[in-house]
């Protein structure tokens, strides 16, 4: 049922998505990084604001800062210092706890908006001429190994393979993209049709790394096609694509820049939104 309830929700996200971020297919990996944060992180703000005990944590942060001004006049009163510093934990617990509410509203949302933007930010699409290695996992039967095949189209063309490995329940090709877009390969096994995307081209378009199998987790982190049913012969399908190369906008760097950027924001809105944190 969770798995259902993510891919509902990854419905809903990718419809979105790919209205909201489709400038980013034609401006620069850096600006596109940096407005989506800052603008995430003035969102998260708002949130926060409206989600929050604002005058709860204005109060203790005013207990705080009256118990830090205690440790300082009476550094030489062991008896006030230890009082004020268990008052000093126990202010950080109400504020920590607090903060569980808007953080608990935020998550499954922010959760959603890393998914789709890692389609676009965890790695580049194959250049036309270039490899990459695409691996088929099935169920455990080793006859699926055997007889699936892959079903030629114009867009790619198998450089090498198949490569069956029935004890691992796998097989892989080495494809090489021939045509720019987004499309699909087919595989063949038992009479049946199984897809994935493939993505030829440059500059930045939305790429998915595996189309999983029926596991939430997975789910939620490749978002764009729907999973393989639990009793499917074919449980996932994965393609190696080449990493992005950039410190605001490549492959797992983009993450750190995003949530250094969105925390940024953040705190620069704060004093003009008034929100306590």
């Amino acid at each position: 049922m969770l798995t259902q309830i993510v891919v509902w929700l990854n419905q809903w996200a990718n419809g979105i998505a790919g209205l909201v971020l489709r400038p980013v297919s034609w401006t620069p990996g850096w600006v596109s990084t940096t407005v989506i944060g800052a603008l995430a992180g003035v969102a998260m703000l708002i949130v926060f604001k409206y989600t929050s005990h604002q005058s709860a944590i204005k109060r203790t942060r005013n207990q705080i800062k009256a118990n830090l001004l205690a440790l300082s006049l009476f550094k030489d009163d062991l008896r006030v210092g230890l009082r004020a510093q268990g008052s000093l934990l126990l202010g950080a617990g109400q504020l920590l706890g607090l903060s569980l509410a808007p953080m608990l509203v935020m998550l499954i949302p922010t959760c959603l908006l890393l998914g789709q933007l890692a389609l676009w930010y965890q790695a580049k699409p194959l250049a036309v001429g270039e490899e990459a290695i695409v691996t088929l996992h099935t169920a455990h039967d080793p006859d699926s190994v055997a007889n699936v095949q892959i079903a030629a189209a114009p867009f790619f063309e198998v450089a090498k393979g198949p490569v069956r490995a029935p004890a691992d329940d796998f097989v892989s090709w080495q494809l090489r993209g021939l045509q720019p877009g987004t499309h699909e390969i087919t595989f063949e096994l038992a009479d049946q049709q199984f897809t994935k995307q493939f993505s030829v081209g440059d500059g930045y378009m939305p790429i998915s790394l595996l189309r999983p199998a029926w596991n939430w987790s997975e789910v939620l982190l490749h978002p764009r096609e729907a999973p393989f049913g639990a009793a499917s012969p074919v449980q996932s399908i994965e393609i190696v694509y080449p990493d992005r190369d950039s410190w605001t906008s490549g492959t797992d760097s983009w993450l750190i820049y995003w949530f250094l950027i969105s925390m940024v924001a953040a705190f620069a809105a704060r004093p003009f939104l008034n929100v306590n944190i």
